[in-house]
């Protein structure tokens, strides 16, 4: 029996601090897809294990070559969401949280709700701990502090803003017309347009959240972590974007 008292500090320093990192990148790559990859990755170290004990020696050097090379397939096949969860280590996400004004937020929602009922198309980016600089230089520099009144100006059909995103950072709208990456996903159903596309592509990319306004069905969407929530009550919907931005 192992004695506690063998156990230095520093060991105890080392296992807890691999414990600590292997928590955060789980934290980091929850509802990615990556996650089904994982799985699917302990599955094969598991048959691995047991074609050895159970002297399945053809299986066994099968997966033996497999595994040899799955770290660079799957590098290759999830690159977008291990250059994601990197950036979110960078600009400090794998520390501490982000979070925004409940104020911003009530405006932002104000807003989106009296633009549903008319059908009136809009799409919100909230930049979070990963920069969105690229996005803003393409965009109508803004600069001015998040207000009701100033986005449905901006979404407003006979505006030159009205078609693209707005970015919001912090309690200010830094751009309008802002134009986001689409989505590669092809099992995305065909009833959501381009606007929920652009939502879901860039939060596929960032820990941006996006709030989408559907033209077609008068709806306020939620989308994060390349994730849509659709169908949200006016009263559900301010406790479900607090709940986004602060994860």
């Amino acid at each position: 029996m192992l004695d506690a008292s063998q156990i230095s500090w520093r060991e105890l320093l080392d296992v807890g601090l691999v414990a600590f990192i292997y928590y955060r990148l789980i934290l980091l790559f929850k509802g990615t897809r990556a996650v089904p990859a994982i799985y699917g990755l302990v599955l094969v170290l598991a048959l691995y294990y047991l074609s050895g004990e159970l002297g399945l020696y053809t299986l066994n050097w099968f997966l033996a070559n497999f595994l040899g090379s799955i770290f660079l397939v799957i590098i290759i096949l999830f690159q977008q969401d291990i250059r994601k969860a990197l950036a979110d280590v960078g600009a400090g996400r794998f520390w501490r949280k982000g979070g925004v004004r409940e104020r911003t937020l009530k405006e932002v929602i104000t807003s989106l709700t009296s633009m549903a009922k008319p059908r009136i198309g809009a799409l919100v980016v909230f930049e979070q701990r990963v920069p969105l600089g690229d996005v803003i230089e393409k965009g109508v520099p803004i600069d001015a502090k998040v207000s009701d009144e100033l986005l449905t100006t901006i979404f407003f059909h006979d505006t030159p803003l009205h078609d693209g995103a707005v970015v919001i950072s912090g309690d200010r709208i830094k751009a309008a017309s802002c134009i986001l990456p689409l989505t590669h996903d092809a099992s995305l159903s065909s009833a959501f347009g381009t606007r929920h596309r652009a939502a879901i592509g860039i939060t596929e990319e960032t820990d941006a959240v996006v709030l989408v306004v559907s033209e077609e069905r008068g709806e306020i969407s939620l989308v994060e972590r390349g994730r849509i929530y659709y169908g949200l009550t006016e009263a559900s919907l301010f406790g479900k974007v607090k709940e986004a931005l602060e994860r």
